[in-house]
């Protein structure tokens, strides 16, 4: 499994740069991923991604945007304002958490 150096720790990652582990993630690793993606972070994206980590805890698997629109109370056109053209994946990304089935 490849690895990667993100805001100084090392963390397995797959092909596409998404975190394998769950328990490797960080604020400190999401705030540098952001950073590489040009998403500047605020209230809302850190509200997102605790709420996509807890529900994956929950499900076992990274929540679609209709189900982050559902569970998060976070409007899909919110969702694109703050992680824009694909904000499942970016979410996902920035989370730690891997890539939502039926993302390309």
């Amino acid at each position: 499994m490849p690895t990667a150096t993100i805001a100084g720790h090392e963390v397995q990652i797959n092909d596409e740069g998404f975190l394998t582990e769950y328990d490797e993630w960080g604020e400190d690793i999401a705030t540098e991923l952001a950073a590489n993606i040009g998403v500047e972070m605020t209230d809302d994206h850190w509200a997102l991604i605790k709420w996509l980590r807890e529900d994956f805890q929950e499900k076992g698997e990274t929540a679609t945007t209709r189900r982050v629109q559902d569970g998060s109370g976070f409007p899909t056109k919110h969702q694109f304002q703050l992680f824009p053209k694909k904000p499942a994946q970016k979410l996902a990304y920035l989370a730690g958490l891997p890539k939502p089935h039926g993302c390309v």
